[in-house]
């Protein structure tokens, strides 16, 4: 297989059609984006549903040592606390509980706020500030009430919270950026697949004489398509890469500089998710372009 023929034919493909691959390339850039903020905003949902419980879930706090409630008359004893986990095993409204111990919730503190604030002699808090707390999965969102009031005032709990009133509104904001990025990406992805096929039907036709040459002096299929594929290839690359800058640029300014800053309260994702946005993107650009090619190229080479 003569390669320089390929990469030759590859060149004038790119310049021949540079106007609809550039279409395509800016098609991908946006729709992948969209897609790739989606998923980033998929995750953000999870990372605050796991800090703060999800909207089947209340929060039963344990008494510490140094608690502010009059009702605690110092840090709950195992006693106390098998009797609150006894309510809530046989209250028909739960459906079950996790106790999350002080080393976990002094966690979720620095995780949240930075460690450099939790160490040394002058730390703002210590994991014997921290409360013990029993999350509660409930069966009914709206039927809670029960829960609340059985465990209420039991020895050893500081306090109940009902963790919609918290998270409901984050969830909401969160869950309509995600359904509108998705949306619009869906609609771009239909409009990128049409732009693949208008291209390469347009380069076909540019180079029907040629085809039609190879195809009388023998050249294989994969020979006669691999200037397409590579061209199909080139402009994944390109909408990938330009779709990877656009979300650095989103972590960085909209993440980093706007959010942890002026809302340090709630969780923000980071590096790790910023990785699987991008192994998406990276492999969904090829397939919105390499395989439609793939098909394509079997129905409009054949001269």
């Amino acid at each position: 297989m003569q390669l320089r023929y390929v990469f030759s034919e590859l060149g004038q493909g790119l310049r021949r059609n540079l106007s609809m691959h550039l279409a395509v390339i800016l098609t991908l850039f946006v729709s992948l984006t969209l897609v790739g903020l989606g998923a980033l905003f998929y995750m953000q949902a999870g990372k605050a549903a796991d800090h703060w419980g999800s909207q089947l879930q209340i929060q039963v706090s344990l008494c510490t040592a140094d608690d502010g409630n009059a009702a605690c008359a110092g840090e709950v004893t195992d006693a106390q606390r098998d009797a609150v986990t006894a309510v809530l095993d046989e209250n028909p409204e739960a459906a079950g509980w996790d106790l999350e111990t002080k080393e976990e919730a002094f966690e979720k503190v620095k995780e949240l706020y930075g460690e450099e604030k939790f160490e040394g002699e002058n730390a703002v808090l210590t994991v014997d500030d921290m409360p013990q707390s029993l999350w509660v999965e409930l069966k009914d969102p709206e039927q809670y009430q029960g829960v609340v009031s059985a465990v209420s005032g039991l020895d050893g709990v500081s306090g109940v919270r009902d963790m919609r009133k918290y998270i409901e509104p984050i969830i909401g904001v969160i869950t309509g950026l995600l359904g509108l990025s998705l949306g619009t990406a869906l609609f771009l992805i239909v409009a990128a697949l049409l732009l693949v096929a208008n291209t390469i039907r347009l380069a076909a036709f540019a180079r029907r004489k040629e085809i039609g040459i190879m195809r009388l002096v023998g050249a294989s299929t994969l020979y006669i398509a691999l200037p397409f594929l590579l061209e199909a290839f080139v402009t994944a690359f390109l909408g990938v890469l330009l779709a990877t800058g656009a979300l650095a640029a989103f972590m960085y300014f909209g993440i980093e500089k706007r959010g942890q800053d002026t809302l340090q309260f709630i969780p923000w994702i980071g590096i790790e998710q910023y990785g699987v946005a991008v192994a998406i993107v990276a492999v969904l650009g090829p397939l919105l372009t390499v395989l439609p090619t793939l098909v394509l190229t079997r129905k409009y080479l054949k001269v």
